[in-house]
């Protein structure tokens, strides 16, 4: 075991996209049943998402399942005629240069952000445990005014916001996608103040950047992943099976079935077990 490292030490293990394709959601249930993985990000956007939903309820006192708000490339549930006038959320540049320059609509945002918790629950039947954002997103400027509202004025004191910002000092040691990470924490700063000042519970450590290229196996990425946790740390992840659904939608396929593959797998439990650490919900993170 690491110098430093406390036995059986909680961390959250978020597997995003569920709902993106059955066969995404169909992995993602599976590793949650088999402890490997304990959140889930639902994409309440795709037009299988009520099919897929009612699997979730077996594993809801075993994993925490949250909303992963969509505003990038995935049909849009309000009408957006600035945002989507196509029905058709805009691509994450595009999202990007918008909120940079502060030329978003807020009531458009707010009224996206609300129809998708709308769908969230009418499918599920309860509010979500947390709240992140597919690319991202939640934490850019405008968008994540209208996500601390729903905190507000919806979600109560159950849920907790997955944060991206960590200090430049860990994304430096960990070595893994520098800048890229950089960039996504950087962003973060906003929501991480935010939040603070709003008693919003978050993770304090953002893990599970890279660049998807492969070139790094998964059992290199991860042993980066899990060293020097912080105090609440979370590791981002996509593991999922490769389906006609899913390569309709998006380009990231190969990555996700050997993401799987390492995590269902005895290697990944080892290395848990070197490390002292097990996957666990927000609430056993203290």
């Amino acid at each position: 075991m690491p110098q430093g490292t406390s036995p059986d030490r909680p961390f959250v293990l978020c597997a995003d996209d569920y709902g993106l394709s059955p066969g995404v959601s169909r992995g993602i249930l599976m590793l949650i049943r088999m402890g490997r993985v304990s959140a889930t990000g639902c994409m309440v956007t795709m037009p299988q998402w009520p099919a897929l939903a009612p699997a979730l309820a077996e594993i809801a006192d075993r994993a925490d399942v949250g909303l992963h708000l969509t505003l990038t490339d995935q049909p849009s549930l309000a009408r957006l005629p600035r945002l989507a006038p196509d029905g058709r959320l805009p691509p994450l540049g595009r999202l990007m240069a918008l909120a940079l320059a502060r030329r978003l609509d807020p009531a458009e945002v707010a009224a996206e952000v609300a129809a998708q918790l709308d769908a969230f629950v009418a499918a599920t039947g309860r509010l979500p445990d947390f709240v992140d954002g597919h690319q991202h997103v939640h934490q850019l400027p405008q968008i994540r005014g209208a996500v601390l509202d729903l905190f507000r004025d919806r979600l109560g004191e159950g849920a907790w916001l997955r944060l991206c910002f960590e200090p430049a000092t860990a994304i430096w040691a960990r070595g893994v996608d520098r800048l890229r990470a950089g960039v996504i924490s950087g962003l973060g700063w906003g929501m991480a103040r935010r939040a603070a000042r709003a008693g919003i519970p978050v993770n304090d450590s953002f893990r599970g950047v890279h660049d998807f290229s492969g070139r790094q196996p998964c059992e290199a990425l991860f042993e980066r992943f899990l060293a020097g946790p912080g105090r609440r740390p979370l590791v981002m992840c996509h593991p999922g099976h490769v389906d006609d659904a899913l390569r309709a939608v998006d380009s990231l396929t190969d990555w996700r079935e050997a993401e799987y593959a390492w995590l269902a797998g005895e290697a990944f439990q080892a290395m848990l077990s070197r490390h002292g650490m097990r996957p666990a919900r927000f609430r056993e993170l203290g």
